[in-house]
């Protein structure tokens, strides 16, 4: 495995680049800015499953480069608050609420879901979370402390993409995790989690079909414009993202990796 692969940061820096929003739409069908596995019906989805109105104040735990959440308040007219632990996210997301012209309905923070958050019990309506939580440490409490925030009655929405089902290799599990922080999940934690965080669990769906489709679409796009990824991040990066998308591909394909996605309520 390449070392030293940068799986985010080049992401959001270069997000407004032709060619990463060229990569976007042919994996995912449309460009929000996405960098993780959740399909177009998926994100089309969530905000029926958290129930959005105009008037819901959200949360968004990891919001990578803001483009989700800004489509969110631009579709619904919600209130959404986004925060990300890498920095060139936060920065990337900030700068497409000013040229979207949200920013009274959008704002973007650098915090760390481990850490005490800065908001008050029961400011959110509804929270949601895109393949975040499995690079969170403390995960009982991130879920505990999301209660917390929740009103009476508000739902979370979260995915989990490292729910172990087989035999994992140590160099598939080095090439599943270039860089950050990974914790894997055996079936049932998550399940156990939730009950104990005071959440009621009202769905967990498995969504592993799509995580194996979107990371094939997503490494032969990147295959094609090679040479314009390489310029732009290095061929050691290029190599060391390819050999990510590849093995993800090989182990959802092959349910010895799953993913699911959470609905749950206060």
């Amino acid at each position: 495995m390449t070392e030293n692969v940068d799986l985010y940061s080049s992401s959001y820096s270069n997000y407004s680049l032709e060619t990463y929003s060229e990569i976007r739409r042919e994996t995912y069908g449309e460009d929000y800015g996405q960098t993780s596995w959740v399909s177009t019906e998926e994100s089309h989805e969530i905000p029926e499953l958290l129930r959005l109105t105009p008037d819901s104040s959200v949360l968004d735990i990891g919001c990578g480069s803001g483009g989700y959440a800004v489509g969110l308040a631009k579709r619904i007219g919600c209130r959404v608050v986004g925060f990300e632990i890498n920095a060139p996210g936060v920065e990337t997301a900030n700068s497409l609420a000013e040229s979207e012209n949200v920013t009274d309905l959008v704002t973007f923070e650098l915090q760390d879901a481990s850490q005490t958050l800065p908001y008050e019990n029961g400011s959110f309506d509804a929270i949601y979370s895109t393949d975040v939580m499995c690079h969170v440490p403390l995960r009982r409490e991130v879920l505990a402390n999301t209660h917390g925030l929740l009103k009476p009655g508000g739902r979370f929405v979260f995915s989990d993409a490292l729910v172990l089902e087989g035999m994992i290799s140590i160099d598939e599990l080095e090439t599943r995790c270039p860089d950050g922080q990974y914790f894997f999940s055996p079936p049932g934690v998550n399940e156990q989690l939730i009950q104990e965080s005071g959440l009621k669990l009202l769905e967990a769906r498995d969504t592993t079909e799509n995580c194996a489709l979107l990371s094939k679409r997503w490494h032969d796009a990147r295959e094609k414009r090679k040479d314009a990824l390489i310029e732009y991040e290095g061929r050691e990066n290029f190599l060391g993202v390819q050999q990510f998308l590849e093995c993800v591909h090989t182990l959802t394909t092959e349910r010895r990796l799953l993913r699911f996605l959470y609905t749950c309520s206060k």
